[in-house]
């Protein structure tokens, strides 16, 4: 939905008390998507392979997740300078981080984030390989696939950030599509995933496992 950026008059308009309520915020969820458009355009033209991730993600498989921040797109580090200088053709501003594992952009207003490491693994071809081609905002583009979302999200979950609360709604929407025993696999030695797997389980929304031998010597 739309929300048109506007100001709400209370009391008498002749200054004798009236006020201008704050305005809207604009609407980030369109504007975020036709950037993943523009981007993704550029990205497909390149003919180097690359997936939506993040929220983008998410929201493409149908999760109902509000867009606020950015566009995510994961694509192998090589191929980084192609699509940097693709990218300045058309007009989108690149912004170098100090991070060595992404190149940020703008462009209308939003942000644009080059992913070429995920949770500390580096996207590779394999894992490209991996992604589902969907309708986007009616744009079919490559996003990562269930499985390899759900391993990423829990993975970059840590002390100093762990909302489950935004992570719920994505397993719920995801639960049928993902090999969940690769993801319990995949993040067993990251405390705040195992954690949430195992509330997962006390939700009803995957079936309650038992912890392994070897998660019950953790614990002891």
């Amino acid at each position: 939905m739309n929300l048109t950026a506007h100001a709400t008059r209370t009391g008498d308009d002749s200054g004798g008390g009236g006020r201008v309520a704050d305005a809207l915020p604009p609407d980030h969820t369109q504007a975020i998507l036709e950037v993943t458009k523009e981007v993704g355009a550029v990205l497909k033209g390149s003919g180097c392979p690359f997936a939506l991730v993040g929220s983008v993600a998410a929201y493409a498989y149908g999760i109902p997740v509000r867009l606020q921040h950015d566009a995510d797109f994961a694509l192998r580090a090589e191929d980084s300078e192609t699509v940097v200088k693709l990218l300045r053709q058309r007009g989108i501003r690149i912004v170098d981080p100090p991070e060595d594992w992404l190149v940020k952009a703008r462009s209308g207003g939003e942000q644009i984030d080059l992913i070429f490491s995920l949770a500390g693994r580096a996207v590779t071809r394999e894992l490209l390989d991996r992604a589902w081609t969907l309708p986007v905002d009616s744009v079919h583009l490559p996003v990562i696939d269930p499985t390899d979302l759900m391993i990423c999200r829990l993975a970059a979950l840590s002390e100093h950030h762990c909302d489950y609360g935004a992570l719920l709604p994505v397993a719920r929407g995801l639960r049928e599509r993902v090999d969940w025993d690769r993801v319990r696999e995949e993040t067993r030695e990251h405390p705040m995933a195992v954690a949430f797997l195992y509330l997962l389980g006390l939700l009803g929304v995957l079936p309650r496992t038992e912890p392994t031998r070897e998660e019950a010597d953790r614990r002891d």
